[in-house]
């Protein structure tokens, strides 16, 4: 049972050692109880360790449960109120028509009217952010807003029958019934879906975008993780605090650098899909420093307002939803990008496999009769947000290197086999990355990855080097169709090669995937830098 906030403080409030904090922090992960005694003893828990805790906590509460999508809640409260919409179009005209005026019923005619009501006001609703986290999770019951909402989609109603000539279709009564009716059905609906909402928060179904916050000590305390949840649609998988006053440059604070490298490296680890950050809007010298530290990492940055902006905020007499963040640093593609790219890649990668595993069943069985060891080359390479994968190559050499160092393969390389060699000029040696596409580690068009002893090497030489690491690296790219293929025996050609990937990065689109898809098959053939 996962333990509650309240009874999860009081329980951790001392440890004896790290050890015991492990058997609490796996218990709840098994779903134990864990009970702890209140004489122990010991160090008061860091924050570190308390966020082990929580995350523990909150990997069993999403086990034992449904989780709801932050961002689906406007979509339900939406429905919900289409919902309420047509059956106040129904039950009025028909207990007005059945019970009052004796007229025949026409179901169609007061379904459609429902329904065109309905999309009326959740478009006026969408707006007016009606539908916005922060709307949905107010303490307010909203009166106000529902009555002006459905004010107006009375007016937009009215204006339609009009345009297409079909007022007379509907008698006064149906239309005062169906009004009147409305109102009240709406109050109650967004009451009811409001219960729900809390009730589900309460038990820890409500599911917002992963993110890690960052900030200075007077300012985390303000933003709890209910807070964030409430305000902004944000599920906080870790937070990482800096001191209030420090050397805000890159070289006169390395404990701040190294607090913000751990943001990164909770970000990995959690999955997170944001960073936010809080601290002062007056200090131009912290949100420099987090910014320039943080654009190595392909997610999204936002600032929270402060505190001083809250409070202004938060005034009446300011239209400003106090909600607002302000975009630090954007993804390098949106959602709906992504999940185009994503759809190519499986599409394609699928079809891949399909045609060419004929093809691949040959190499795999001229493989083992050529030389002796493995068919597949495998060996660690750096992914989208530096994250390690494994990737999946055929072996066309007699080295299996996978370390701190990895030499580069030359032409006339003696540990290149025969067969290798055709393997390698034909790109053949390619095609098991199909699999990393499918298992999403990889994209058919991409920055080439490299291995990770390389990608230290240059990541210190280079300044922009990491930014290829913001989108998923591909089986060819924009710099391989421009012939940057082989070795990179000195540091100015993997800077011709990441400068085509940055610009492929910052012009992404669905056509220029294909374009490079097509041109990779013409390279190919040419065979220009293969060995």
């Amino acid at each position: 049972m996962a333990l509650t906030a309240d009874r999860r403080r009081a329980q951790v409030a001392r440890f004896p050692d790290h050890q015991a904090l492990d058997e609490i922090a796996d218990g709840l992960i098994r779903g134990v109880d864990s009970n702890i005694d209140p004489e122990l003893i010991g160090a008061e828990i860091s924050s570190d360790d308390f966020a082990r805790l929580r995350v523990a906590n909150d990997d069993l509460a999403s086990r034992q449960s449904v989780q709801i999508p932050c961002g689906a809640a406007g979509a339900i409260f939406a429905v919900a109120d289409a919902l309420a919409i047509v059956l106040a179009s129904l039950f009025g005209a028909a207990g007005y028509q059945l019970l009052l005026s004796g007229a025949p019923f026409n179901f169609n005619f007061h379904m459609g009217a429902g329904l065109a009501g309905a999309m009326l006001y959740i478009l006026v609703g969408r707006s007016s952010g009606f539908y916005q986290v922060d709307a949905i999770f107010s303490l307010r019951r909203n009166t106000k807003d529902i009555v002006w909402h459905w004010f107006l989609t009375g007016l937009l109603l009215a204006l339609l029958a009009f345009l297409f000539r079909i007022g007379v279709e509907f008698s006064r009564g149906s239309i005062l019934c169906f009004a009147v009716l409305a109102l009240p059905l709406l109050f109650a609906s967004r009451d009811l879906m409001k219960f729900a909402l809390f009730a589900a928060v309460r038990r820890q179904r409500v599911q917002g975008r992963r993110v890690v916050t960052a900030g200075l000590r007077s300012e985390l305390p303000a933003i709890a993780p209910l807070e964030l949840l409430r305000r902004f649609g944000f599920t906080e998988v870790g937070r990482v605090e800096l001191p209030n006053n420090g050397k805000w440059s890159l070289g006169d604070n390395k404990s701040v650098l190294a607090s913000l490298d751990r943001v990164l490296d909770i970000a990995r680890e959690q999955g997170a899909e944001e960073i936010v950050l809080a601290v002062s809007w007056s200090d131009s010298r912290i949100i420099d420093l987090m910014r320039d530290r943080f654009r190595d990492s392909p997610l999204p940055v936002q600032l929270l307002p402060d505190r001083r902006i809250r409070h202004l905020v938060s005034n009446p007499a300011f239209s400003v939803r106090p909600s607002f963040a302000i975009e630090v640093q954007r993804a390098p593609l949106s959602r709906l990008e992504q999940a185009a790219k994503r759809g190519l890649d499986i599409v394609g990668a699928g079809l891949g496999l399909l045609l060419l595993s004929p093809l691949m069943l040959m190499t795999a069985v001229a493989i083992k009769l050529d030389t002796k060891g493995p068919v597949f080359f495998l060996q660690k390479r750096t992914g989208f947000n530096s994250k390690q994968f494994t990737i999946f190559k055929f072996r066309t050499m007699s080295v299996m290197e996978d370390g701190a160092e990895v030499v580069q393969a030359e032409r006339n390389d003696p540990r290149v086999s025969t067969l290798g060699g055709l393997l390698r000029a034909t790109s053949i040696d390619e095609l098991p990355q199909l699999f990393n596409v499918l298992l999403g580690n990889m994209s058919l068009v991409g920055p080439r990855p490299h291995a990770v002893a390389h990608d230290d090497y240059y990541g210190s030489q280079l300044s922009d080097y990491a930014f290829r690491h913001h989108v998923k690296p591909g089986i060819t790219g924009w710099a391989q169709i421009h012939g940057c293929r082989g070795g990179t025996a000195e540091v100015s050609s993997m800077k011709r090669r990441v400068d085509f990937d940055l610009w492929y990065i910052s012009n992404w689109s669905l056509a220029l995937d294909l374009l490079i898809l097509f041109r990779t098959v013409t390279e190919v053939v040419r065979r220009r830098n293969a060995y």
